[in-house]
């Protein structure tokens, strides 16, 4: 083949560096960008870690609220977090139960309610849930309270991640 046959037009040579040069600026400025949104997601996840709460012998039949605190991180924030939980015991195991009404998201109380006191009650929009966190049909909450992984070793009683329920 002769170098006639392979000639590069000033045009065809123009837009091939411009392309090129362009896609590297863009490479440059995207790969950054890329890597800051991805990273966290491309962590290895951590398994959920238990927190200690009460001692099981502070626990009855009937519900109680808990606050307990712990370490976050989110991304690149660190931060503590307190969270409460009602804690029971019913039959032989351990339950645990978020006090978020899963309607709006306002915080319930057990036993406030003077016409229903072995119910969870939600004030915002009067929202009901059985003693087992179960939602009373016909109040605005359309699921049951959310219960915590619980795992009770040498008399402490610890929480894990909130599942939710269905």
């Amino acid at each position: 083949m002769s170098e006639k046959e392979h000639k590069v037009s000033r045009r065809q040579f123009l837009t091939y560096t411009l392309t090129g040069v362009g896609g590297f600026m863009a490479a440059g400025m995207l790969m950054p960008m890329a890597r800051f949104a991805l990273d966290p997601a491309l962590k290895a996840g951590t398994e959920s870690e238990y927190q200690p709460v009460c001692y099981l012998e502070e626990l009855t039949e009937e519900p109680q609220k808990f606050a307990f605190s712990f370490e976050q991180q989110d991304a690149w924030y660190e931060s503590e977090v307190t969270r409460e939980a009602y804690i029971f015991i019913r039959g032989d195991e351990v339950t645990a139960l978020s006090p978020t009404c899963t309607h709006l998201g306002c915080t319930v109380s057990y036993g406030s309610n003077d016409d229903h006191p072995e119910r969870f009650y939600c004030p915002c929009h009067f929202g009901m849930f059985e003693k087992d966190g179960i939602n009373v049909p016909g109040t605005p909450p359309q699921r049951p309270l959310d219960v915590y992984d619980v795992m009770v070793e040498d008399g402490k009683v610890y929480l894990g991640q909130i599942n939710q329920r269905t």
